[in-house]
């Protein structure tokens, strides 16, 4: 069943699409015989096969993920989006069955350039959080599995709120968004911020609180090293429980990109997380440390990549200490436009007391369209 402020978006979304010169500045305005223009249906598909190579726990065909989205562009100024997101329920009474929910359920209004900020925007709804937005266009393996921050528990990548972000400076040549990356292109950098019910799209807000979110990007030479980049992390509010535990995450990540090598550097400290549930005996936020890296070697003359991470996280938990590490390598093969198949290791060890790890042979098959 959809939630109320699921209805509550939708609604919105439906009220600006039938008054579309609502926020237009100098568009010109929607006519009837023009409703499907600027309308683009497109879609995101992960499956694949797992098996474990130390115990006989999975062996399994799956459906690790799939988005569908609908997107409408009313004008130069405001558009809309919805995007629904299908996986298998693990837990409950709907155990093993396709569940679907809503990911994105926006509306954009995307301003004229204005001193400094190049293509600033806003949305309100179900909207983007500022970091996972923002690694994903560099690090595109999502497919493989959940990037550092989600996997470990910190953050979301979308949440209910209202969502402001800006390139800076104006964008980068036409040669490097076609060759490097056409994502998050700012000359000197990009920034985005949000405040947010702090759950997560897929969560019900369970106290009265708000968080903020922050990702502020730097790129320091543009002419001379045009890949490199430099990112603050920042967020901070209280976990989404009663209880309200203090949540917070100062982070600073590294990134270089060029046409045949991407490498990242994240390092992680904070207090907390958004769910909550990262407390000790006491219900007191425990303090967190971690770092990750990743690389991707390209050789594109034969639509293949070399990948591979390494993750470390710690909690302060009383009376134990608990550690993840984790790492993953492997090669993919490119086809169509962002689709990809990938033969992975990935390999999972949690020590709290004891330690339990987890070696998982994969093979991901990433449709888009």
């Amino acid at each position: 069943m959809m939630g109320t402020a699921n209805k509550y978006v939708l609604l919105l979304l439906i009220l600006i699409s039938a008054t579309p010169n609502l926020f237009a500045q100098d568009a010109d305005p929607i006519s009837e015989k023009s409703i499907l223009d600027g309308l683009r249906i497109s879609g995101e598909w992960f499956v694949g096969y797992y098996r474990s190579l130390n115990n006989e726990e999975t062996n399994e065909f799956a459906i690790k993920r799939g988005y569908l989205t609908t997107s409408k562009k009313f004008n130069n100024h405001l558009s809309a989006r919805l995007t629904q997101d299908i996986s298998v329920d693990h837990e409950g009474d709907g155990i093993g069955s396709i569940e679907l929910r809503i990911k994105y359920a926006y509306a954009k209004y995307t301003f004229s350039d204005f001193g400094f900020l190049s293509k600033p925007s806003v949305e309100f709804g179900v909207v983007h959080r500022p970091w996972l937005s923002f690694e994903q266009k560099i690090n595109d393996y999502r497919s493989q599995g959940k990037m550092y921050f989600e996997r470990i528990g910190i953050i979301s990548s979308a949440d209910y709120g209202l969502y402001v972000e800006s390139l800076i400076g104006g964008e980068m040549p036409e040669d490097y968004k076609k060759e490097v990356n056409k994502s998050y292109a700012g000359r000197y950098g990009s920034f985005g911020i949000g405040i947010y019910n702090g759950g997560g799209y897929n969560k019900l807000e369970y106290n009265k609180s708000k968080n903020i979110e922050a990702r502020l990007t730097c790129r320091p030479l543009p002419d001379v090293i045009p890949g490199l980049q430099f990112t603050y992390i920042g967020a901070f509010g209280k976990g989404n429980t009663v209880d309200e535990p203090d949540y917070k995450i100062n982070s600073g990540f590294l990134s270089y990109e060029n046409k045949r090598i991407v490498f990242t550097g994240t390092y992680y400290t904070g207090i907390g997380a958004q769910d909550g549930e990262a407390i000790d005996t006491e219900g007191n936020s425990v303090d967190q440390t971690g770092y990750s890296a990743f690389a991707e070697i390209k050789f594109p003359e034969i639509s293949m990549s070399l990948i591979g991470r390494y993750d470390y996280f710690q909690q302060d938990y009383t009376p134990l200490e608990t550690e993840y590490k984790g790492y993953f390598f492997g090669t993919a093969y490119h086809f169509l436009k962002g689709s990809k198949i990938l033969v992975t290791y990935d390999s999972v060890e949690e020590i709290q007391g004891t330690s339990n790890t987890e070696g998982i042979l994969e093979m991901t098959l990433e449709l888009r369209f």
